[in-house]
């Protein structure tokens, strides 16, 4: 099911053995736009400091109770690997990350968005925690600026630029909650069309100017205004997508597909 990445902040992330606190941010990849981890805050559970939870780790999530629940006790949470999220997480941090857990890596030469498989879930498939980690040893050094994640409420407010002016801003994203990838941007377009939201795909974007905030999209306003309308408090079903995907003469990502194609991502922070 695809729904709003805002919706889900201030979910419960509860451990095997007690709450663990609350989603207060997300960490997007900006090569595969997915979501690799949410940012817990922990309040004064874990001496005030937040931290990194993988979808990777989680058990049964109760929508209605609006709670993740996890293969983690608090205990192998609290010992995890330290990490500042003031500052940017590079893949070394993620090397860490995932050896302490002995969850695979889900980066490398494979074509699927999680490692060995499609979703999460499949990554680990129950072979983590106990048993001897299944990576090959990570490098002895990683680039400082081999950095992919981005803080999704840092990118909120970028602006988006058609070929003939401003369109909007992004304001928040769709995410499926089975894979964890990000098919649709929403964007306000309140500065020029009042009152409107519109969904575009992140792969349809052209470029992204880091230092302007801005993401370029090759469509005009008028295009943009005739789309198919999207109705915030409906669900995203498959027929709507298939007309917004017809509409703008551009391949589904549903058929055959599994990582974005020809995305356009954010350059390096050490290299905006």
């Amino acid at each position: 099911m695809l729904r709003s990445l805002r919706d889900l902040e201030r979910y419960t992330v509860s451990a095997s053995d007690g709450d663990l606190g609350s989603v207060v941010n997300f960490l997007l990849d900006d090569e595969q736009w997915t979501i690799r981890y949410l940012i817990v805050d922990t309040g004064g559970l874990l001496g005030g400091r937040n931290v990194l939870i993988s979808p990777i780790s989680f058990g049964e999530i109760a929508w209605s109770d609006r709670r993740f629940h996890l293969k983690l006790t608090r205990d192998r949470v609290k010992n995890g690997p330290s990490v500042d999220l003031d500052k940017p997480v590079s893949r070394q941090h993620e090397y860490e990350y995932h050896d302490y857990y002995r969850y695979p890596y889900y980066w490398g030469s494979s074509s699927w968005l999680w490692g060995s498989g499609a979703v999460p879930g499949a990554l680990a498939a129950g072979r983590f925690r106990d048993e001897p980690p299944l990576n090959a040893a990570a490098p002895a050094t990683v680039p400082d600026n081999d950095v992919h994640l981005r803080s999704v409420n840092e990118l909120r407010g970028y602006h988006i630029q058609g070929t003939d002016g401003a369109i909007g801003h992004v304001d928040d994203f769709i995410v499926d909650d089975v894979t964890w990838r990000l098919p649709y941007l929403v964007i306000d377009t309140s500065n020029w069309w009042a009152g409107h939201r519109v969904l575009v795909a992140p792969q349809w974007a052209s470029r992204v100017d880091w230092l302007a905030r801005k993401v370029h999209v090759d469509m005009s306003r008028d295009r943009i205004k005739t789309s198919p309308a999207w109705v915030p408090e409906a669900p995203i079903n498959r027929e709507y997508e298939e007309r917004l995907y017809d509409f703008y003469g551009r391949p589904v990502y549903w058929v055959g597909a599994v990582r974005p194609q020809g995305a356009a991502h954010f350059p390096s922070r050490s290299h905006p």
